[in-house]
């Protein structure tokens, strides 16, 4: 089991909650902060000191507050610590549901795992720990689904395109304006209808405002 933990969480009770969790599991080598740049430094410390930590389980968010902060959230937290520390195991905790940032965090942050807070989110963290153990990725079963259910359609620049206009407010009809005034092809109205319908059958959703949340919910847009 992991020898040396890194937690870092904003809230207070939540990073209490962490720390319990990883009692039960009978790991109390850990240490614990609330915001990014602390976390850094510390495993920053940890490498000079050749005592590194195995595992950094990190919130995705974390709030503004008086103290002023170089690294704003979990991504650029990833990406520092992994300069420091490339093969450091990474454990993302956090309410966000969205099935395309999710996604993100493992295709263009490599994380090993993911726990979303929601009720029995302890021990679901219990099993993320086990499985980034032994050297797999974890992700609960409803949030895989999620996840294939986006990755079964591959957005183009084109699809983010016609439903960021739709969500903007532009009313369908005049997309093609906006689309010939910026270049961007195909742009007739029975173009634009025929791929608004496309992605409306695809999702299964029956008009342009639930298409709309929809690609919010996966976070494409």
């Amino acid at each position: 089991m992991f020898k040396k933990v890194l937690i870092s969480e904003d809230h207070e009770s939540i990073n209490i909650s962490v720390q319990k969790t990883l009692e039960e599991l009978n790991i109390t080598n850990f240490d614990y902060v609330y915001y990014c740049d602390d976390a850094l430094a510390k495993a920053q410390k940890a490498i000079r000191e050749k005592q590194p930590y195995d595992l950094l389980i990190t919130d995705l968010y974390y709030e503004e507050d008086h103290l002023p902060q170089k690294l704003k959230d979990c991504r650029e937290l990833i990406l520092a610590i992994r300069k420091e520390q490339p093969d450091l195991k990474i454990i993302v905790f956090s309410a966000e549901h969205k099935s395309g940032i999710i996604d993100s965090l493992f295709t263009d942050y490599g994380i090993n795992g993911y726990v979303r807070k929601a009720r029995h989110d302890s021990k679901e963290l219990k099993k993320a720990i086990f499985s980034v153990y032994n050297n797999e990725n974890h992700l609960s079963l409803d949030l895989k689904q999620d996840i294939k259910q986006l990755n079964n359609y591959e957005f183009t620049t084109y699809d983010i395109t016609l439903v960021s206009l739709l969500a903007q407010g532009v009313l369908q009809k005049n997309i093609p304006v906006f689309l010939q005034n910026n270049n961007i092809k195909p742009n007739s109205l029975s173009s634009i209808e025929k791929k608004i319908n496309m992605l409306k059958e695809e999702f299964g959703v029956g008009n342009n405002e639930q298409l709309v949340a929809f690609c919010k919910d996966l976070g494409i847009i």
